[in-house]
């Protein structure tokens, strides 16, 4: 509860930074804070030609399949590479000034959640404009995304606070999320995957995510209870044993930056 407190009084340095770093993102741009629709909007475009005109993936409209799993799983890789090196590049201020540390960790994933409301307004046109549509459905997609997001502070607070102590994690964690991404349902269906493997693929925590949005987004349905089930438990997990990381390792950190 007390560090609870001390965050609430310093909500506005939060506020700050993640408001720093949407305007530093797209800085001296042209087009500037428009690049976070723009951005999206072209990948859109990519996909729906490669995958209606020249590689047939025997989906309909894969390109909406593979876009409406392909949102979350950015913000998710986003929020663990910018997380793992915040701590390090803010070694200035972390030595000047006294303020809760894992505030640098919560306006990284902030700033990427952020993002990621925001290229969902590309997400909702597309299904309109693609014939897929939007239904009542829709109102699970909010709690989806805030579990995933206490999923992936949990995981911010853990590689952040590590990478003082290790620094090539921040380098390794480049190859664990390309290798995360094919393990998870994104570009392909959970029911290609052989029967006897989905076990082990179910527990990958991000697997039921992408299966939710999909749900939601795709099928238009109501999300299994099953996948929301394993979707809190990850969370509440990732979020209470990456708090404890952070608080323990950050003693140190003055020391070892």
């Amino acid at each position: 509860m007390e560090g609870l407190k001390e965050l609430y009084n310093y909500r506005e340095m939060l506020s700050n930074l993640v408001k720093k770093d949407l305007r530093t993102r797209y800085k001296g741009s042209v087009l500037g804070f428009l690049w976070t629709f723009v951005n999206p909007l072209l990948q859109l475009v990519v996909y729906t030609m490669v995958f209606s005109l020249i590689m047939r993936a025997g989906v309909d409209k894969y390109y909406i399949y593979l876009f409406v799993a392909l949102v979350p799983w950015i913000f998710f890789a986003t929020s663990l590479t910018s997380s793992a090196s915040s701590i390090i590049g803010n070694k200035d201020l972390i030595k000047k000034v006294y303020f809760p540390r894992i505030i640098i960790p919560i306006s990284v994933v902030n700033g990427a959640f952020m993002n990621m409301i925001f290229t969902m307004v590309v997400v909702f046109a597309a299904l309109i404009f693609s014939g897929i549509g939007i239904n009542g459905y829709i109102i699970f997609l909010p709690i989806i995304m805030i579990l995933e997001y206490l999923f992936a502070l949990g995981l911010a607070f853990i590689v952040s606070a590590l990478n003082v102590y290790f620094r090539d994690l921040e380098h390794i964690l480049g190859i664990i999320t390309m290798a995360w991404m094919y393990g998870t349902p994104i570009l392909y269906g959970i029911d290609m995957v052989p029967e006897q493997l989905q076990p082990i693929f179910n527990l990958n925590p991000m697997t039921p995510i992408i299966l939710a949005f999909r749900d939601i987004l795709y099928y238009k349905t109501m999300p299994n209870l099953s996948h929301m089930g394993l979707i809190l438990l990850w969370s509440i997990g990732f979020i209470i044993s990456g708090y404890l990381i952070f608080q323990k390792l950050q003693r140190n950190f003055v020391e070892e930056l």
